[in-house]
């Protein structure tokens, strides 16, 4: 979901005075306003998935979504610049991204974390990148170059060590990191349908029309959720939705976009480097979660095999 964002901005066709700017900006140093934008998303979308923990207190999985998208959509309603036009060949696509890319995937998070903890979620979902290049690879039927295979090997071997420990706690934890990893296919193959979208129409249009589609069709699972919900209600479950919806599913992506078309996309993506360790800290500090040392060691190695892969892909660019 992310990196998409980063990427519009990025391959976006420029003139030379645009270029020699962009140039200008990836080298700059660091405004006090650069550093609150690149430390919104990463902050924001690493706590997302304490946030989803605490709003399981009070709601069941099938409420959560569908309340944080429609927050979300509302929030984004009043940026400017979403309401920009999109031709209608594109609804085919926004309506394949709004499945892939929101109502399955931020559905599937919440069932997730009832048999695994908010840290190994967030862990997981610093591997993102790689699900990308993967499904990248997989639509062109050509193999990626070299330096994209070490990252992609290295970031493998990282996911690998991330989800062993609660592979071996039984089926049920493993349950939940197969559901993990499903829906970061999913956000593979989401993200390689958004970058073209984004580097026509905008990043803000495409993610807005895209939630407007995933609450209408998330709104069945959230009306029978709610009136099979026999959870006890929580202030606290509540404000960790709101935050979910405004700041995770809005605040965070127009942080982004700001993000890259101040800095460029390569200074921006190292926003998304702090996901793992927010979450990580969060559940383990926050939220009295017991995470495994190997789990830790891995969540470095796939945070280097998503840089590795960065780093090579610009290369080729």
């Amino acid at each position: 979901m992310q990196r998409a964002t980063i990427e519009r901005c990025a391959n976006q066709p420029v003139s030379n005075d645009s270029s020699a700017r962009r140039t200008a900006a990836e080298v700059a140093p660091l405004q006090p306003l650069d550093w609150l934008l690149l430390l919104t998303p990463g902050v924001v979308w690493g706590s997302s998935f304490y946030f989803i923990a605490i709003a399981l207190r009070s709601f069941a999985p099938g409420m959560i979504t569908p309340m944080r998208v429609v927050l979300g959509c509302i929030t984004l309603t009043f940026v400017p610049g979403v309401r920009a036009p999109v031709p209608r060949s594109a609804w085919r696509n926004i309506v394949l991204l709004a499945l892939v890319w929101l109502a399955v995937p931020l559905t599937v998070f919440p069932y997730a974390e009832q048999h695994v903890s908010s840290s190994v979620t967030g862990m997981l979902n610093g591997a993102t990148p790689l699900f990308v290049a993967m499904v990248a690879g997989v639509i062109a039927r050509r193999l990626p170059p070299r330096g994209q295979i070490a990252g992609l090997a290295i970031g493998c071997i990282g996911v690998v060590l991330i989800a062993l420990p609660s592979i071996r706690e039984g089926s049920s934890s493993s349950f939940g990191v197969a559901l993990i990893i499903g829906a970061l296919m999913l956000y593979g193959f989401a993200l390689n349908i958004a970058s073209p979208l984004q580097q026509q129409f905008g990043a803000l249009p495409v993610l807005w029309r895209a939630e407007i589609v995933a609450v209408v069709m998330l709104a069945p699972l959230g009306i029978y959720s709610t009136l099979n919900n026999d959870r006890p209600f929580e202030w606290v479950a509540l404000a960790a939705v709101l935050a979910l919806g405004v700041l995770g599913t809005a605040v965070a992506h127009y942080a982004m976009v700001m993000l890259a078309g101040r800095l460029g996309s390569t200074r921006a993506s190292a926003s998304l480097y702090l996901m793992p360790a927010v979450s990580l800290a969060l559940g383990v500090v926050v939220n009295n979660e017991d995470v495994a040392l190997l789990a830790i060691v891995g969540s470095g190695i796939a945070v280097l095999g998503a840089y590795v892969l960065s780093r090579s892909r610009q290369k080729i660019a």
